[in-house]
């Protein structure tokens, strides 16, 4: 039965116009980016970070300190995503800090609302290490209250629990300069009138400053131990074999591995630490790579609006123009036309074919992957090359013939890669392969969220997805492993967990597709379990959402205001079934009344994720009742904002759908 003509004309004007805001919003270059957007402590950290490394003429800076205070929370505080129900403790005192050490008096309104909700929550003592690491090297906070990183990390092999390689990528490249930062202990003291003393009303130094003590006995007791034990040596030791020796082998890691355009592994955290590392060892502000490192943070990362200045965490150039093409041909707009063209050339540009970090556990493969970011030869990541072989295996019947040798060899590379890359499971992580160490999460550093990267479901069926895009199906032994996994990890709800986006909704959304890909029976009854679930979550209003603090209330999942991007995700997952005609005729209405008059939608929530915040890298990390130092909050989550997530994942989806109902 054909959806009524009424709703197929409102579709198709819907498609067309979000059509002419693609071409639109193309960039010169032949991509699209959108603005990423995080929590304040980006901007915090970077106005904390200037007055570190002694940098005074920042031209950012106005609009930045700007950009903190107009996103003040009305109870004082700063949040972690939008319409969160409390604030984050971190991120209000890095940014309490930031703006008393701009010059901000200690009794201007803003500033008491804010220090009022950091007592009233705990106070600096209930922060995580990086904060504390902060305040240390302000002088606000001792050293020995925080946790000891010995850079002689640097030796250990790679079939040590704590080899730099068996931590995330993310935490790897951050971790090589705080060992520096930890080794030296710099302080860079505040200005006498910006001291932020009203934060201390048990002073500075005592038992409340000290790590706290795990109870019990276990591996958690054990590091607590192995901490002190380092900090005395790092302190009395007249003898430090290895130390200095330890430390120039951290500085060359780092140094190798400085990007093209200034930056570290494409993200904030290393990037800032890094330069900071740099100038505590010497390293004058107008040497190259400190230059190149701090220059690198105008734009295309400094985004300027009316709200201020703000500095993305991340850029995602790539994974937005591959997730643009991929609605481009869901909606089957033609491959060889100027725009699509441009696009592909950029993409097959920026292939990535030299080896990075992931070669230490991959050693005899070609480089074939694809990074997140404009810069980040070291860091390819398997969920960009996925949908990198799917964009590329739908483009090839239809691209010039002249590109099509270069599409193959692109193939040919991403598909080896991706491949090797699958974890001893079957499934496949971010970034690593079998980057699995649990004794990493039980350190006492380890307590700001992720420090490994294990492999999920989303990332593993955006894989599947690929390869059966590629032709394949259950027949070949991985994708059978594959999904075999995906089969285990589903939820007693029929949903599977988003590891990396959304959350329940998005999990399952990877799930369906990848499956009906690959030749699965798509009425089989844990695909269906999976499909009433998210017909049960569906609003009032015909769209889906829901909200980030799903992470760690159950009874949220699936739950929250609709949003474009995650009504795409659930209608593309119920498209996959072929039922559900009734729920997917809504959700299309939905996206065809709340599209704008320039042909997108505006979405406000966070409906990414960095990270979950579970120290394990997915919720089947936790045991039944197991709790975390963290609420609703997500004070150990790092949630995103994807400023394009609201065109191109309802586009995709309404392309689809378009096929769909001329049934």
């Amino acid at each position: 039965m054909q959806a009524c003509p009424e709703l197929k004309s409102e579709l198709e004007q819907t498609i067309n116009r979000a059509y002419e805001w693609s071409c639109k919003n193309q960039h010169d270059g032949g991509h699209w980016v959108g603005f990423l957007e995080t929590n304040c402590t980006m901007e915090a950290e970077w106005i904390l970070g200037m007055h570190i490394m002694g940098v005074t003429d920042d031209p950012k800076k106005e609009g930045v300190l700007k950009a903190i205070r107009r996103q003040q929370r009305p109870d004082g505080a700063w949040g972690v995503y939008h319409e969160a129900e409390s604030g984050d403790l971190n991120a209000t005192v890095e940014c309490y800090a930031a703006l008393r050490a701009s010059g901000a008096g200690a009794n201007e309104p803003h500033i008491i609302k804010a220090r009022e909700w950091i007592l009233s929550h705990g106070g600096v003592e209930g922060c995580r290490v990086f904060t504390k690491i902060w305040l240390a090297m302000l002088g606000e906070w001792p050293w020995d209250g925080t946790p000891t990183l010995p850079p002689e990390i640097v030796f250990f092999p790679l079939n040590f629990p704590f080899s730099l390689y068996n931590f995330a990528s993310w935490a790897r490249a951050t971790i090589v300069p705080l060992t520096i930062i930890s080794a030296r202990r710099p302080i860079r003291p505040l200005a006498p009138g910006c001291r932020l003393d009203e934060l201390f009303p048990k002073g500075r130094r005592g038992r409340h400053t000290h790590l706290p003590k795990p109870k019990g006995f276990g591996w958690a007791k054990f590091f607590w131990v192995a901490d002190i034990a380092l900090r005395f040596y790092q302190k009395y030791s007249p003898i430090k074999p290895l130390r200095e020796n330890a430390i120039k082998n951290c500085l060359e890691w780092i140094l190798s591995r400085q990007e093209a355009d200034g930056c570290w592994a494409g993200i904030q955290p290393p990037w800032i630490y890094s330069l900071m590392a740099m100038r505590f060892e010497g390293y004058p502000l107008d040497h190259p790579a400190v230059k190149a490192g701090i220059r690198c943070f105008d734009q295309p990362w400094a985004e300027n609006n009316e709200r201020g200045t703000f500095l993305q965490a991340c850029t995602s150039p790539v994974w937005d123009t591959l997730l643009t093409q991929l609605a481009m041909l869901d909606c089957g707009w033609d491959c060889s036309s100027p725009a699509f063209l441009k696009s592909l050339e950029y993409i097959l540009d920026e292939q990535i074919t030299a080896r990075g970090d992931w070669c230490y556990k991959v050693p005899h493969v070609e480089g074939g992957g694809w990074a997140f970011e404009y810069e980040n030869d070291w860091y390819p990541d398997i969920d960009d090359t996925a949908v990198g072989l799917i964009v590329l295996a739908r483009a090839l019947p239809n691209a010039p013939e002249a590109l099509k040798p270069r599409i193959r060899e692109g193939l040919r590379r991403a598909e080896g890669w991706v491949r090797a890359m699958v974890s001893s499971n079957g499934a496949w992580a971010a970034f690593d392969k079998d980057n699995t160490e649990k004794l990493i999460k039980l350190i006492p550093f380890a307590d700001f969220g992720e420090a490994i990267d294990p492999p999920s479901v989303d990332v593993t069926a955006h894989v599947v997805e690929a390869l059966g895009c590629l032709g394949h199906d259950m027949s070949d032994p991985q994708v059978a492993r594959a999904v075999d996994y995906i089969r285990k990890e589903q939820e007693a709800d029929g949903s599977w967990f988003g590891r990396w986006g959304v959350n329940h909704i998005y999990g399952t959304a990877a799930v369906l597709p990848a499956l009906e890909k690959v030749g699965e029976n798509m009425n089989s009854l844990y695909v269906v379990k999976a499909a009433e679930w998210l017909v049960s979550k569906q609003n009032e209003d015909g769209g889906w959402g829901e909200t980030c603090a799903s992470y760690m209330d159950e009874n949220l999942r699936g739950v929250g205001p609709s949003t474009p991007s995650q009504t795409g995700w659930a209608l593309m997952a119920l498209l996959a079934t072929g039922n559900y005609r009734d729920s997917i005729e809504r959700g299309v209405r939905y996206l065809t009344t709340q599209q704008t008059a320039e042909g997108s939608w505006e979405e406000l929530h966070y409906t990414g994720t960095g990270f979950p915040g579970y120290g394990g890298g997915a919720r089947t990390n936790l045991k039944a009742g197991q709790t975390l130092k963290q609420g609703k909050e997500l004070s150990r989550g790092f949630m995103l904002r994807y400023h394009m997530y609201r065109h191109y994942f309802p586009l995709m989806a309404l392309g689809r759908a378009r096929e769909f109902l001329a049934k």
